[in-house]
């Protein structure tokens, strides 16, 4: 049986965060790649440090706090204004290039398409409103104050859509996500663009996809 409700995250699923390393190379040239990349394990890092604490955070301030250890670990000054600029980027990040034809593809068919998200929603509403990708619900971890993979962030996309968890579909390109919403008890896709290993998680996904563009396919099987 096909899921009634598909549920996406949206930092390096639908959009890309490394997109930021652009902006971080004109302020910074050479270092922008690396920037971006530890910019990403730190935020990513310090949701998870935070849910254990029990000192949740919105994640526009985690964000920031790990784009200023991201500059100070690689010796980069930074000021109020490239701080305030790199921060505007990540409500304009670009769109991996086949999300769009799956997402309308998906909304054909009559699917309930939701996020399910870290993003406090100061920094995900705009970015989908700029994105113009329409979804049914986008959901932030604020209302529950504690991260993925928190299983108390799944059961929020469940109460809120009012679906059954084994009802909804799950798609995200990072394992341990994609991994703690099985765990949960939804069906699971992921996406691994970079042809990585399985996480040792006890746990794997119902299908492995290189692109969101697959999963129209697989659920037509």
């Amino acid at each position: 049986m096909n899921p009634r409700a598909l549920v996406f995250d949206a930092y390096g699923t639908l959009f890309d965060v490394h997109s930021v390393a652009q902006r971080c190379e004109s302020f910074w040239p050479g270092a922008g790649a690396r920037l971006s990349q530890l910019w990403r394990a730190k935020q990513l890092e310090w949701t998870w440090h935070r849910s254990l604490m029990r000192r949740y955070a919105p994640f526009s301030q985690v964000t920031h706090e790990a784009l200023g250890y991201a500059c100070a670990a690689l010796s980069l000054p930074l000021d109020e204004d490239r701080s305030a600029k790199l921060m505007q980027e990540y409500r304009g990040l670009a769109v991996y290039p086949d999300v769009r034809a799956a997402h309308a593809g998906l909304r054909g068919a009559g699917y309930r398409l939701a996020i399910l998200t870290n993003g406090s929603h100061d920094m995900i509403d705009p970015l989908v409103a700029q994105s113009e990708l329409a979804f049914d619900a986008v959901l932030s971890v604020d209302e529950v104050r504690v991260f993925k993979p928190a299983p108390e962030v799944y059961a929020l996309a469940a109460k809120r859509l009012g679906v059954a968890a084994g009802e909804i579909g799950f798609v995200s390109s990072n394992c341990w996500d994609a991994l703690g919403a099985k765990s949960f008890g939804f069906r699971v896709w992921w996406i691994n663009r970079a042809g990585a290993p399985l996480d040792r998680l006890d746990f794997e996904p119902d299908g492995i996809l290189s692109g969101l563009g697959e999963l129209s396919a697989v659920l037509a099987r």
